[in-house]
This record gives C-alpha cells, sequence and structure tokens, in this order.
C-alpha cells in the first residue's frame, strides 16, 4: 500500500545505486583516474576522491539535470573540481578528451546490478504491479547501463531528455506514472536519494522511498538538492526526519513488498 493506505499498482524505480551499482562502478573509475592523474595523492585518500564525485560540490550534475548544461560538459567541470580539489594539473577543454577516455571507459566498463535487484523487479511484476524506470540520465544511457547490467526487461519511461529537464521536478514524476499507466497517488518512486529521489517524489503525489542502502549515502557535503524545503531537515539523510515527511525509508530492495504491503501474509 502506499503511505495514504491505497493499494500500489505501480512502481518507479531510479536506476544509479538503486538498480545498478554506480558508486561501486564509479569507485573504479575514479581509481584508474588516480593513478594515472594524480598519482601523489595516495591509495587510501580514494574514498575522498569518490565522495568529492557523489557529493558534486560545484553542483554541476543538477545544472544538466535542469537543462543547463550538457552530460559532458557536467563531467568536464566536475574533473576540473576534482583535480583543483586534490591538487592535480589543470583539466582543460583539450585534455579532458583523455581524462573522459579513461573515466568514461572505465566507469562503463563496471556496471553491475545490484544482488537484490532483479528479484525486486520480478516480485513486483509478479505481484501484478506495474514497473519502470524515471532516471536522471539519458533513456538510451540508462536502457544500455540496465541491459549491461542484466535488467533489460525494464522499461525506461522517462529520462532527463524526455522533458528536457529531470527530478526533483514533479512533473518527472507524474510523466512516469502517466506513461505507466498508474495514478501517482497509487504509484510509488523507489531511489537512493533521499531528497532528489524519496521526498520530491512524495511533493509530487506519489509514495516516496528512500533506498537507504548501508555504505551508500552521499558524504558530509551532500545538500539534499532543491527538493529540500528549506528549514525543513537539518540533515538532508536522517531517515528518522524523512520518515516524519512521509517517506517510506528501506535498507534493501528486498524490503519493499513489506513497505509497500505487497508481500503477502
Amino acid at each position: 500500500m502506499t503511505t495514504d493506505g491505497m493499494m500500489t499498482d505501480g512502481i518507479l524505480f531510479d536506476v544509479d545505486d538503486t538498480l545498478v551499482d554506480t558508486k561501486g562502478a564509479f569507485a573504479l573509475a575514479l581509481a584508474a583516474v588516480r593513478v594515472e592523474y594524480l598519482p601523489h595523492v595516495p591509495a587510501e585518500r580514494e574514498p575522498e576522491i569518490l565522495s568529492h564525485w557523489r557529493t558534486d560540490p560545484g553542483g554541476y550534475y543538477a545544472r544538466y539535470t535542469s537543462g543547463k548544461l550538457d552530460h559532458v560538459t557536467q563531467r568536464r567541470l566536475r574533473a576540473v573540481l576534482l583535480h583543483e580539489t586534490f591538487g592535480g594539473a589543470p583539466v582543460t577543454e583539450e585534455s579532458f578528451a583523455a581524462w573522459d577516455k579513461l573515466f568514461w571507459g572505465t566507469f562503463e566498463k563496471s556496471w553491475t546490478a545490484h544482488e537484490d535487484a532483479l528479484a525486486a523487479v520480478h516480485a513486483a511484476v509478479a505481484a501484478g504491479i506495474r514497473v519502470g524506470v524515471v532516471t536522471n540520465a539519458a533513456a538510451r544511457l540508462q536502457e544500455r547501463k540496465l541491459a549491461l547490467a542484466g535488467l533489460d526487461d525494464l522499461p525506461v519511461l522517462v529520462g532527463v531528455d524526455t522533458l528536457g529537464f529531470g527530478k526533483p521536478d514533479p512533473r518527472v514524476f507524474r510523466e512516469g506514472a502517466r506513461l505507466l499507466g498508474t495514478e501517482p497517488a497509487r504509484t510509488a518512486y523507489v531511489g537512493d536519494e533521499p531528497t532528489v529521489d524519496a521526498l520530491a517524489a512524495r511533493q509530487a503525489g506519489l509514495t516516496g522511498v528512500w533506498l537507504d542502502r548501508k555504505g551508500h549515502r552521499r558524504g558530509p557535503g551532500y545538500h539534499g538538492g532543491p527538493a529540500l524545503p528549506d528549514g525543513a531537515l537539518r540533515d538532508p539523510q536522517d531517515p528518522v526526519a524523512l520518515r516524519a515527511a512521509g517517506v517510506v525509508v528501506i535498507e534493501t530492495l528486498a524490503d519493499l513488498p513489506t513497505a509497500l504491503g505487497y508481500g503477502g501474509s
């Protein structure tokens, strides 16, 4: 059931760090970058590099999802800031091509599904629930990512290129429900970001589900994104506060049937 006690007819899934272990793929890609471009940084600081990339302190990915930057430019600007932060050589438009070949090439080769992803999708389908994907990346990219991760039977309904902008805009979630053929109030959205995914979905009229995987939270620099109401949450990764705001919090996708009430007696 949804948080309002209605039956769940549809579930929309996020892709990165919800179905696919994107954090793990980033870790391998950034480790390769450290060896090649930041050799003065010791290997034990790789978690810091990963945290910097995932929290995106420059806000470049958010500018991409709002339609203000293209995908490659946001990645180049994040590389520039990464090198500035960790004392690497400047990343120029000319040098970025080789940098990105190493980074993106390693990243693509490392796409794997989380071990609970396929079973969760199958359990929802077996319960008669419609499933689909709403993502803040380009639809074709995510289709290829899901295919390589063994989840190619899950349709990508809305990408950042579908409407020209992405989450947390409420229209993105509502368009996902429309294409899924379900009412927003009877649709759940499951994602790893507490505010941009779960709280924003809740504000759009869906049931917002935060997948709080162990070891997968963003670092302390995570600001929560524009979905965070001013003053509503001091810590955008506080499960108690998020539950109080009407968000469903789970630690694994295996908890989804019980959380949404389709897991049987």
